[in-house]
């Protein structure tokens, strides 16, 4: 389980979570939703330790991220897969190059890497472009070679960073379908930033809003829509008329 008490960031005078408190519980696809700024991408970084909390708590299986010494926090961010929003791929390495990457850190032989390469890559529907550039490839091909290299160390816990922006919603609903399979038969839990209300109900088995800095509402899709918080209902229903006001200056998530 991943349990999120009480948690608070500031970058300068932007206070970007504002006591945050939320568990995710293992086998469950958790969507956050929540404005341009809100501070998703943020809690994401914190629940992979690559932020630590000013005050609260992440745990991660019972781990204290904010407690624990560097070598002990490795060994919980090898549980977790980090899905970037932009792919993040290395365009001097091939597709191959790209998904073993993790891999050469594990001890592993190379018969060992090749085949888990190549059963990746199987996974994310691109058997047998290991050769290939990413130059060569399409937008949604990138994501999920970038997929593929997220799943390539097993890992428990799986987190989405915007992962259908930029595509066309057909290659959107594939990347849906992916975080659908690799829940179902690699077990894996997941939590994915999205603005995407499609993929938000098709992926979803709870679904956390944060406004202002916490989370104001936890639901399953059903519970979501039927929402009376009039913010959860403004955003959800895309409307510039609401509680929630458009801000001039937008800050890093």
């Amino acid at each position: 389980m991943i349990k999120i008490e009480n948690v608070h960031k500031h970058f300068n005078e932007n206070y970007v979570l504002r006591g945050v408190n939320l568990e995710v519980k293992d086998g469950e696809t958790l969507t956050i939703i929540g404005g341009s700024g809100s501070g998703k991408t943020v809690l994401l970084r914190h629940i992979v330790g690559l932020f630590l909390a000013e005050r609260g708590t992440v745990e991660v299986d019972g781990i204290n991220l904010g407690a624990v010494r560097e070598h002990e926090l490795h060994e919980v961010q090898k549980k977790i897969g980090f899905l970037f929003q932009d792919g993040a791929l290395f365009d001097s390495l091939s597709v191959g190059e790209n998904v073993a990457f993790g891999l050469r850190y594990m001890n592993l032989s190379e018969q060992v890497i090749h085949k888990k390469v190549s059963e990746c890559l199987m996974h994310v529907g691109l058997a047998g472009i290991e050769s290939v550039r990413p130059s060569e490839l399409s937008g949604g091909m990138k994501k999920r070679v970038a997929l593929a290299r997220a799943i390539a160390r097993d890992p428990k816990y799986m987190l989405y960073d915007e992962p259908t922006t930029g595509l066309d919603p057909i290659f959107s609903d594939v990347i849906n379908e992916l975080i659908l399979d690799l829940q179902k038969n690699l077990k894996m839990t997941s939590i994915v930033v999205t603005h995407d209300l499609k993929s938000v109900y098709k992926v979803s088995n709870r679904i956390a809003m944060l406004l202002e800095g916490k989370i104001i509402e936890t639901g399953t899709p059903d519970e979501i829509k039927n929402s009376v918080n009039p913010s959860v209902q403004q955003f959800i229903n895309g409307s510039s008329k609401g509680p929630i006001k458009l801000k001039i200056k937008e800050y890093q998530e």
